[in-house]
C-alpha cells in the first residue's frame, strides 16, 4: 500500500458527498463576521476618540465629512472586510469533489455574505454600544455648544434684535428710555410687519406718534424714522434668512458627499471581503495535504 500527494483543483468523491450538499458554510461566514465586525468597531472608536481629540468645541465645521474622515473610513472598511473575508474563506469546509471555478464562485460569495453579516452587525452594535461607549464624550461635547450659544446669545443678542431696533424707535433727546411695556408693544408691531413683508399704514402712523411724543419730533420726521428703522430691521430679517438657506445648501450638499462616500467605501469593503475570501480559501486547500490510498 503506498499514498501520493493529493493534486489541488483536481475532482475527487467522497463518501456521502454527491456534490448537490449546501455550499453555504455559515460556521465560516459568521466567524469572519464576528471577527470584522468587531474590528470595525474598534477602529471606529478610536477613529472617533482622534477626531474629537483634534475638534476643538469653540469651533464649527461647515461639512461633515473631510478627506481625514474619508481616508479612516476606507481603512476601515479594508481592514476589516480584509480580515473578515479571509477568515471566512480559510475557514470554510473543504469542498473535495467540487471544480475549481465553482471553488472559487463560493470563496467569492463566502466573503460576500460575510462582509453583509458584518456590515449589519456593525449597524447593530452602533444603534447601542457606541452610544454606551462614548456617552461620556458625546454628552460633554453636546453640552458644551447649547452653554457656549447661550453665552453668545447672553453677551450679543442682549438686547433682542427686536428690542433693539424699538429701542431705536423710541430713543429721546434727554436719554429717557423706553419702558418695557412701549418695547414690547412696538416689537409685536415690528414681528407682525416684517412677517408680512410691509408696514401696514395703520402701524407705521401709530409708531410715528409714539416716536413724536417721546422724541419731540414732528410727525412727519417720526414717520422718516419709522420707515429707515422698519428698513433697518427688514435687512437683518433678509440677511438672517439668507444665512440660514446657505447654510442649510451647505449641509445638504456635506450630507451627500457624506452618503456618496460612505457607500463607495461599503462597496471597497465587499469587494476586499470577497477577494480575501478567494485569498483564504485557496491558502487552506493548499496547505492542507489530502491523501489517497492506492492498493
Amino acid at each position: 500500500m503506498q499514498t501520493q500527494p493529493f493534486t489541488p483543483g483536481a475532482v475527487v468523491s467522497r463518501d456521502g458527498d454527491d456534490g448537490y450538499a449546501s455550499g453555504v458554510s455559515w460556521g465560516a461566514i459568521f466567524a469572519g463576521a464576528a471577527a470584522a465586525a468587531a474590528l470595525s468597531f474598534i477602529l471606529l472608536i478610536l477613529g472617533m476618540g482622534l477626531g474629537l481629540s483634534s475638534v476643538s468645541p469653540y469651533e464649527r465645521n461647515a461639512a461633515p465629512i473631510g478627506i481625514a474622515t474619508i481616508v479612516w473610513v476606507a481603512f476601515t472598511q479594508l481592514a476589516a472586510s480584509g480580515i473578515g473575508g479571509y477568515m471566512a474563506g480559510r475557514l470554510r469546509v473543504k469542498w473535495a469533489s467540487i471544480h475549481g471555478d465553482e471553488v472559487h464562485f463560493r470563496d467569492t460569495a463566502h466573503g460576500l455574505l460575510a462582509w453583509a453579516v458584518a456590515t449589519l452587525i456593525t449597524v447593530a452594535v452602533l444603534a447601542g454600544g457606541a452610544r454606551a461607549v462614548l456617552s461620556g464624550a458625546i454628552d460633554a461635547s453636546g453640552a458644551a455648544a447649547p452653554a457656549l450659544a447661550t453665552g453668545a446669545a447672553t453677551v450679543a443678542d442682549n438686547p433682542r434684535p427686536n428690542d433693539y431696533f424699538a429701542d431705536m424707535l423710541l430713543r429721546s433727546p434727554n436719554g429717557q428710555g423706553a419702558t418695557a411695556s412701549e418695547r414690547e408693544e412696538i416689537t409685536r408691531i415690528l414681528v407682525a410687519d416684517l412677517a408680512a413683508g410691509k408696514i401696514s399704514a395703520d402701524d407705521r402712523t401709530y409708531m410715528a406718534q409714539l416716536v413724536a411724543k417721546r422724541s419731540g419730533l414732528s410727525q412727519a420726521e417720526a414717520e422718516q424714522r419709522v420707515d429707515a428703522i422698519y428698513g433697518q430691521a427688514k435687512q437683518a430679517a433678509a440677511d438672517v434668512k439668507a444665512k440660514a438657506m446657505a447654510a442649510a445648501e451647505a449641509a445638504r450638499k456635506a450630507a451627500a458627499r457624506s452618503a456618496l462616500w460612505m457607500t463607495f467605501a461599503l462597496l471597497l469593503g465587499a469587494f476586499v471581503a470577497s477577494l480575501c475570501a478567494t485569498i483564504g480559501g485557496r491558502n487552506r486547500d493548499h496547505a492542507r495535504v489530502v491523501t489517497r490510498t492506492v492498493i
